[in-house]
């Protein structure tokens, strides 16, 4: 991602915490990142960047369509860049792991059914929440103490 020009072509000027959030968001090991996850990373990385002035930011670039914010279960909001792929999700709703998932049977079904009832899909989304593997065999989760959320791609052509 070439963050200034991705600012400008938004219309957003380019300054420091833009900046900085943008390549959080592009390096982090998860692709699912809350504001405070966000602004625990740059206080760990000795930035002042206040978490009024992320979560003002995240806002800006979900606007700007840089962004995508997704708001599971439980009320936290997490956000992720928009690579403009599209994808569904699972969420552990014990550890807050998030899978991301592309299955081509299920997207052709809803087309089948839209094109039935003579709707025409503009976008959509879909989120399946349950328990993950991981924590159904152990109980417990030491995943999540870090960051609260998390990406695993399982694709299905």
């Amino acid at each position: 991602m070439q963050f200034t020009t991705d600012l400008k072509k938004a219309g957003l000027k380019t300054t420091q915490p833009r900046l900085k959030i943008l390549e959080i968001l592009e390096k982090a090991e998860v692709r699912h990142l809350s504001a405070e996850d966000v602004y625990k990373i740059l206080l760990e990385a000795g930035e002042e960047i206040g978490l009024a002035t992320v979560y003002r930011v995240l806002t800006q670039f979900e606007g700007a369509g840089l962004v995508i914010r997704h708001n599971f279960e439980g009320g936290r909001s997490v956000f992720e860049l928009n690579d403009e792929s599209h994808h569904d999700h699972m969420v552990c709703l014990e550890c807050g792991r998030v899978f991301e998932f592309f299955d081509k049977t299920i997207e052709d079904r809803q087309k089948q059914i839209a094109q039935q009832a003579g709707f025409a899909i503009d976008d959509h989304s879909l989120y399946l929440y349950g328990v993950c593997q991981g924590f159904r065999e152990t109980g417990a989760c030491s995943w999540s103490e870090e960051l609260g959320q998390g990406i695993f791609k399982l694709k299905h052509k």
